[in-house]
């Protein structure tokens, strides 16, 4: 190791790359004591009604995950998402039936302060799967419904990940 051919103790060089990342601003979002606090946030947000059967799986995954006790009776946020989905064969064989399928499911999202109706936060969250076609029409309907779960799945992820991470900051700089 290079500190230790030039006579730099390990600590000290410990030492040095934890103060690097102090001041750099890395600031974890899911540490213990703060841990509670996001959750908090994370409560006050109500997730607004999305359209369809593929809408009303996202919706349940966010609610699983931002609203685990259940929906706000005074929220302060409203979380506002348009979902899309498309499908496209990948793999052919030699008749030209496909035998590989992909499954794109885009959210593009806004969260609103409800007491002022001013848009917070607007961003979109994006998931790409694939599954095989196979011989039997209920195998490929699984295999289709499965792809669709984990975009889904995915995306409710990212999307609870940015706006926690968008509330934290939030609360950290003094704003809502």
């Amino acid at each position: 190791m290079l500190w230790r051919r030039r006579g730099l103790p390990a600590s000290i060089a410990a030492l040095l790359l934890a103060a690097g990342l102090s001041a750099c601003g890395f600031h974890p979002l899911y540490k213990n004591d703060d841990a509670a606090e996001a959750s908090a946030e994370l409560a006050d947000v109500h997730i607004d009604t999305i359209r369809d059967r593929n809408g009303q799986i996202l919706h349940n995954f966010l609610l699983d995950r931002i609203n685990a006790k259940g929906q706000p009776t005074e929220p302060r946020y409203m979380l506002s998402i348009k979902l899309t989905e498309s499908k496209s064969t990948l793999g052919f064989i030699k008749d030209s039936s496909a035998t590989l399928a992909q499954l794109a499911s885009v959210a593009t999202y806004t969260l609103t302060e409800l007491k002022t109706k001013k848009p917070l936060q607007t961003g979109r969250s994006r998931s790409i799967t694939s599954y095989n076609i196979v011989q039997s029409d209920f195998g490929t309907l699984a295999a289709e419904k499965d792809a669709r779960e984990r975009t889904l799945r995915e995306i409710s992820d990212d999307i609870t990940t940015k706006v926690a991470v968008f509330l934290s900051s939030q609360k950290r700089d003094g704003g809502t």
